[in-house]
């Protein structure tokens, strides 16, 4: 049986392949999920996403499953425990900005609205299609990522930068990111 080729950044271990094939670029409406995503994709800001995947259930046991209820309710004494945490990264404002993003995400509810709703508005509810040969034909930004983290900045969020709501994106499936030779492009393509 043929090994399927896969984008190069998921060739490094297995974790990373086994992410690649059955996560990244998978379209996610899920609330909870996408707002999950984005606390992990503010801790990995600096780091690499293997590092943060690697953590990932260290990260769902120290932070309540991201249950945004209880994320909001921190208070110092948890964010003690969470600093004292050798099992996720251990940034203090990365941290404060997950109890900030919880609230900035309840926040959204009770405006009438939900992080789904919110950031597939930006892309008319459909993937946007990167149709990439290259690696390097892959944008850290772009004019669409741009306007989402401004308006979540403008909603209360922290550590949503261009750079990092673009890699959200891709791992979100708002962006279909996956090289056109790699085996997952026209699986999520359709």
């Amino acid at each position: 049986m043929a090994i399927p080729i896969r984008c190069a950044w998921a060739q490094k271990n297995a974790r990373l392949g086994a992410y690649h094939d059955r996560e990244w670029g998978v379209p996610l409406f899920d609330s909870r999920k996408l707002f999950e995503l984005l606390l992990l994709e503010g801790a990995q800001a600096g780091l690499s996403w293997d590092t943060i995947l690697a953590k990932r259930a260290a990260y769902r046991r120290a932070f309540d499953r991201f249950d945004p209820e209880k994320i909001a309710r921190y208070r110092p004494a948890k964010l003690n425990a969470l600093m004292a945490d050798p099992a996720i990264v251990r940034n203090r404002l990365k941290i404060e900005a997950a109890v900030t993003n919880a609230r900035a995400y309840l926040g959204l509810h009770a405006a009438g609205t939900d992080l789904s709703r919110l950031l597939w508005s930006f892309v008319d509810g459909m993937p946007i299609d990167g149709a990439r040969s290259r690696t390097g034909d892959v944008p850290v930004t772009t004019p669409v990522s741009d306007a989402i983290s401004k308006e979540l900045k403008r909603r209360g969020f922290r550590f949503v930068g261009s750079t990092t709501i673009y890699a959200f994106m891709q791992a979100a499936g708002l962006v279909n990111d996956h090289l056109i030779g790699c085996f997952r492009y026209p699986q999520l393509r359709r």
